[in-house]
């Protein structure tokens, strides 16, 4: 009777450990070989072993075993119907072997058993609803004293729990694949380099995120609505090694003021009408990451002591709570106001405007780098083609009228713009009559028409003094680059323009 309960009692601690383990950690092949371990302390199981089907190869391969050497481990490979363990994965049903030495099924593959009489061999499906996934299998010295019904009802109990930790493991691992490629995806699409620009000013801009990208320093993105200060602000997370982790961004001009300290800093349930649960803030979800807060000029000055906390100590508490919560956020800023002279007027605190302005970058407006306005046109023609399943152009003539116009919207209204004209564009090819009025308006039409125009003239200038600096550097365009003083990238730009090749004169 003692011998009895004392080996429920063992039953039960082994299922708990199990059960305790598998949950521990998505680290499945250490948990699994920890479980085949407990059974061996727990109730005398050797050579617990897993093994577990592999859709790819057709194959059965032990994934662990408790009791096999390495060489051993790699011995195990079975196909579906081979020996024991081939046998029990095509029937789906367990198999007991009551003494090894008289059973011809048994292949004993893994060259593990020198002496097999007086042993038994267990071996359990491991299944999830009717899918078989593998096999648990366990030797055992024959004991009168406890039935191998016993054993196996202890074994399939194990079999489901690992069953549930390989599907729970599965769906973590796609997730994180997920995640990996998503983050791959968008380090790519928002990596500095590739940000579209010929430039000599965004050229700058550049430069200076890539410096920065990688340290703690707070960020301040000056410039006018539009310039793509967004953008920046994602390029310098995903360049940094915060890319792993979240970036959060929040236009704190777009909320009013008693929602906005509730969206920074988080609120518990009661903390004011219509809280009815708990809710953390932008801080705590951009926690090892980056939060990018736009229109930060746009802030009321109570917020702004608030805000200057976490800046200087990493830590608030929030709204109703008392609770003191830690972070380690990088802060990305941006305003198109004139922070200066808000300090001066007192509608912005001059130690805020510190913290925050570790780093100033000064996004040029659009019109200031008008450069940088065809790449830009043919990338939004690109995307907005694929996207509407079309193959617009754009003509000469169009392309000068938007290359001279003001474009008071920065990039955003460029961009609106192109897709404007693409959705509309029946012809094929976006010509100047097609433009918006208030561009045809802003622009004098001699500047365009008229062969000897001045930036007719200036194209032509430029094109020959590109050629001229190539011949004398026998067309290597990181050379002619440098005695031009521009980059590789914008000669190569302006080569494309022009159509210049190696021959020409």
């Amino acid at each position: 009777m003692m011998e009895t309960l004392k080996r429920k009692n063992e039953e039960l601690a082994a299922l708990l450990d199990v059960s305790m383990i598998l949950n521990s950690s998505f680290e499945l092949e250490k948990n699994l070989l920890n479980a085949m371990k407990t059974l061996s302390e727990h109730l005398d199981m050797q050579r617990g072993t897993i093994t577990l089907f592999d859709r790819k190869t057709g194959e059965l391969r032990i994934a662990v075993a408790h009791g096999l050497t390495r060489e051993q481990i790699a011995r195990g490979k079975y196909r579906i119907g081979e020996g024991i363990v081939g046998r029990v994965v095509e029937t789906g049903s367990p198999m007991v072997i009551p003494d090894l030495g008289k059973e011809p099924l048994f292949l004993n593959r893994t060259k593990a058993r020198i002496e097999k009489d007086n042993v038994s061999f267990l071996c359990v499906p491991i299944t999830i609803k009717d899918e078989v996934l593998g096999v648990l299998s366990v030797d055992r010295i024959f004991d009168k004293m406890v039935s191998v019904e016993e054993d196996l009802r202890v074994l399939q109990i194990i079999a489901t729990l690992i069953g549930q930790a390989i599907k729970i493991h599965s769906a973590y691992e796609t997730e994180r694949q997920k995640k990996e490629e998503l983050t791959k995806e968008l380090k790519n699409r928002y990596s500095l380099p590739n940000i579209i620009s010929v430039s000599d000013k965004m050229e700058d801009v550049i430069k200076t995120c890539l410096k920065v990208a990688k340290s703690r320093a707070n960020v301040l993105l000056r410039g006018e609505s539009g310039t793509g200060k967004e953008l920046i602000a994602k390029a310098l997370h995903y360049e940094s090694d915060r890319s792993n982790m979240p970036f959060v961004a929040l236009n704190c001009a777009a909320l009013p003021e008693t929602l906005l300290e509730a969206e920074l800093f988080g609120y518990e349930k009661g903390a004011f009408t219509g809280a009815v649960g708990a809710k953390p803030g932008r801080f705590e979800l951009a926690n090892k990451g980056t939060i990018f807060l736009d229109e930060i000029g746009d802030i009321n000055l109570s917020i702004q002591a608030k805000l200057l906390r976490v800046l200087q100590e990493h830590t608030f508490e929030r709204l109703g709570g008392t609770k003191t919560i830690h972070v380690d956020v990088r802060v990305v800023a941006a305003t198109n106001r004139n922070l200066e002279e808000m300090v001066k007027a007192g509608k912005f605190r001059e130690d805020l405007y510190w913290r925050l302005n570790v780093v100033p970058i000064f996004i040029p407006a659009l019109r200031d780098r008008r450069e940088d306005i065809p790449p830009l046109i043919e990338h939004f023609l690109k995307r907005f083609n694929k996207e509407y399943e079309k193959n617009i152009t754009i003509n000469p003539d169009a392309l000068r009228y938007l290359i001279e116009y003001a474009w008071p919207g920065n990039v955003r209204e460029l961009e609106n713009t192109i897709e404007r004209l693409v959705v509309l564009n029946e012809s094929g090819i976006i010509k100047a009559d097609e433009l918006p009025a208030y561009i045809k308006d802003k622009i004098s039409i001699k500047n365009y028409t008229s062969e000897g125009s001045l930036i007719v003239e200036k194209e032509r200038l430029e094109k020959e003094r590109i050629i001229e600096a190539l011949k004398k550097c026998n067309f290597n365009q990181s050379k002619a680059a440098r005695l031009l003083g521009i980059t590789q990238r914008q000669i190569g730009y302006k080569i494309q323009k022009y159509g210049i090749t190696s021959i020409s004169s």
